[in-house]
């Protein structure tokens, strides 16, 4: 018999099967039960008209196993098989066999028949055609007689067949899926030649071993097998079984497959699962330019933390594409692949991670003039600057340093981020903040009698981490001395309508704040679901400190209208206790109640922002979009200290309306909107990024 050569490289011999492995196993039974069975030519001598003379030899079953080419890539040939791919290709095999010439290699049995002709293949007449079992007897089961009987398509009772005609009824019968052999055999009658197809069923399934699987769930077994107990084992319907579970695998992205299976004895299914497991991950820096490796400056355990791909694992391609994902969110590589590569002869493999870094710091700046500054040494002077450092000691820490001047605001800040602390196995994330800005007080006091403007310097930690799927949690502590200044830069308690600028009577407030906050994501699209919670409470560590609780939410749903998409948001908050009437909740404005200026509807120590858009595509990456807003202060704006919106004749509520347009940038959307107020005052809005 031809060898079969393994079609998968040694380092994971996965066994191929196919439906000829059932032939394969008739083997040694054929050659026990076959005997030679040889007509006497001397016995029909008689016949002095008979010129042919025909011998039947029976042989044991001999396939010439074609070669099967690698189907996967040479870095991790994990083999799929399915038995009628290779029934197909044993068959194709077989009949180039044929082609070459007689031969007594056959499928089952040979048919050697006596030739007047070298160049025609001679044909034999037929008079009776019988279904039996594999002594020659009458087969027990009439249903499965029918089934072998009705699938016979050349040879008929009257009929002059050839070699090959025979031997495709074989493989007919075969392939039927409910036989494990099949094997004619020419009997010579007073009538003439009678064909008995002698067929061998398969065992009735009575029970499935399954090894190798630990991760293939043992329900989608049952299902697969469950209805199947008592019957004839179905080559066909085991097929079937193996393409599931190989389709189960490779929806999963997962590397397993089905390599063996088996019938044993008393109908005990055997099937061998192969599943690729993890054996090693390697980091493998390369240089951005040459691409040749290099040493990295980022830690590898940086790295390997971040990975969901464990060693033991079954290795997952969708689990890898995450965590490559994953990685390249951090910040710190320019490009980032695994590539598969076999572990020796293990059947396992091995991930080699190749990274190349980004550059990990660098500076940026920006400036120019106004005549809007007069005063100060640098007068007239705006602009900003930035140094960020993405890669500290190499563990991802994050150092950014900002400066920033505006014709009225500016700002200071220093910003520490630690986004996963090392030891801890919650993915906790640690920021520090130091920051001293100033922003205009007109969204509160306005900018009557001349400009407000409210300086803060604070300072502060944060942590932040996951604590269920999509949701998010941070805690903080914060400290904030925040005071007014006029123009000039001085000091000042009072506005223009003489109502009280700070909490405390003081040039300045002091507050120990204490934060804690909660989000649900549904996804990073902005249109998706999305919850948050965010409460702060003064801490009156002394009796000067300002004590007072901030509670906020928001909420966003984004439904699909074919193109189109409504979004629907809601915003909400109050103040209870001393704050300063500056952080009074200011609404009106581009990112609350459009139509409206910053701050125009009103202030209070409660309020309430819905807003409803309509967004479709236009071209490109041009999109068009109508909205709807309404904003109220809740009736508390009488309850802010000094009453600022009642002075400045604020009407508490109030709604807008319009339509805008919307270019996607990599700044983000580029947005420009015209709304409408309820009292019919008109206004463009301008903005980038979405609303808050």
């Amino acid at each position: 018999m031809s060898q079969n050569p393994n079609p998968f490289p040694s380092f994971l011999p996965f066994a191929h099967q196919n439906l000829s492995f059932h032939l394969q196993r008739a083997q040694d039974s054929v050659k026990n039960l076959a005997r030679g069975l040889q007509i006497d030519t001397s016995k029909t001598s008689e016949n002095p008209n008979k010129t042919l003379e025909i011998e039947f030899t029976s042989s044991s079953i001999e396939i010439p196993k074609p070669q099967f080419p690698n189907p996967f890539p040479s870095s991790l040939p994990f083999a799929h098989q399915n038995l009628s791919s290779h029934l197909q290709r044993a068959k194709d095999s077989i009949i180039n066999l044929f082609k070459r010439g007689p031969s007594s290699i056959l499928c089952s049995s040979s048919l050697a028949i006596a030739r007047k002709r070298e160049d025609d293949e001679e044909r034999v007449l037929i008079s009776e055609v019988l279904i039996r079992n594999k002594d020659g007897e009458v087969m027990e089961r009439k249903d499965l007689e029918d089934v072998a009987a009705s699938t016979i398509k050349a040879c008929r009772p009257n009929s002059a067949l050839t070699v090959k005609e025979v031997q495709e009824d074989v493989h007919r019968i075969v392939q039927s899926g409910l036989f494990s052999s099949c094997m004619p055999v020419a009997v010579d009658t007073r009538d003439g030649i009678r064909l008995v197809f002698q067929v061998e069923p398969n065992q009735e399934f009575q029970g499935l071993i399954c090894e190798g699987a630990s991760v293939l769930p043992a329900n989608f077994l049952e299902n697969a097998f469950g209805d199947r107990y008592g019957k004839i084992v179905n080559i066909r319907h085991l097929d079937e079984v193996i393409k599931s579970i190989n389709g189960w695998y490779a929806d999963r992205g997962l590397f397993g497959l089905v390599s063996d299976i088996e019938i044993l004895s008393g109908g005990i299914l055997r099937l061998q699962v192969a599943e690729a497991e993890v054996n090693n991950i390697t980091l493998r820096f390369l240089d951005r330019k040459t691409g040749e490796p290099t040493v990295g400056k980022t830690k590898p355990e940086t790295i390997l933390r971040q990975l969901t791909t464990k060693k033991g694992q079954v290795y997952s391609l969708l689990q890898g594409k995450r965590d490559v994902e994953t990685i390249l969110t951090m910040g710190i590589m320019e490009d980032v692949s695994i590539i598969p590569q076999p572990a020796g002869d293990t059947g396992k493999v091995d991930l080699v991670m190749n990274l190349v870094e980004r550059p990990s710091g660098g500076f940026s700046a920006g400036g120019g003039i106004s005549s809007g500054i007069a005063n100060g040494p640098l007068s007239g002077l705006i602009g900003s600057f930035t140094y960020s450092h993405r890669n500290v000691f190499g563990r991802n820490q994050k150092l950014n340093l900002s400066v920033e001047r505006g014709q009225v605001d500016s700002l200071f800040r220093i910003n520490y981020i630690d986004p996963w602390i090392q030891g801890d196995n919650k993915r906790t994330s640690r920021s520090i903040m130091i920051q001293n800005s100033k922003t205009p007080g007109t969204l509160v006091h306005g900018n009557q009698g001349g400009g407000v403007t409210i300086r803060r310097v604070s300072g502060g930690i944060e942590f932040s981490r996951p604590f269920r799927p999509k949701w998010n949690g941070t805690a903080g502590l914060i400290f904030q001395r925040a005071g007014a200044h006029d123009d000039g830069g001085a000091p000042i308690i009072r506005d223009f309508y003489n109502s009280p600028l700070t909490a405390s009577g003081n040039t300045h407030d002091d507050m120990l704040i204490a934060k804690l906050e909660s989000i649900y994501t549904g996804s990073g699209d902005h249109g998706a679901s999305m919850l948050a919670f965010n409460v702060e409470q003064g801490l009156p560590v002394l009796p000067e400190w300002l004590c007072f609780n901030r509670a906020t939410a928001r909420a966003r749903q984004g439904v699909e209208v074919g193109p189109a998409r409504l979004l629907f948001s809601l915003s909400g908050g109050h103040v209870a206790g001393r704050f300063p009437p500056h952080e009074a909740f200011a609404i009106g404005g581009t990112n609350s109640v459009r139509g409206y200026e910053e701050g125009a509807v009103g202030s209070g120590r409660s309020y309430a922002v819905g807003s409803g858009e309509l967004s479709f595509p236009l071209y490109g990456p041009v999109e068009g979009v109508l909205f709807a807003d309404y904003g109220s202060d809740l009736g508390s704006g009488a309850t802010v200290p000094g009453d600022p919106a009642g002075a400045r004749g604020k009407p508490g509520s109030g709604y807008g309306y319009g339509l805008g347009i919307r270019i996607d940038s990599p700044l983000g959307p580029l947005r420009l909107e015209y709304a409408l107020n309820d009292r019919h005052a008109r206004r463009f809005h301008f903005g980038v990024g979405h609303r808050n």
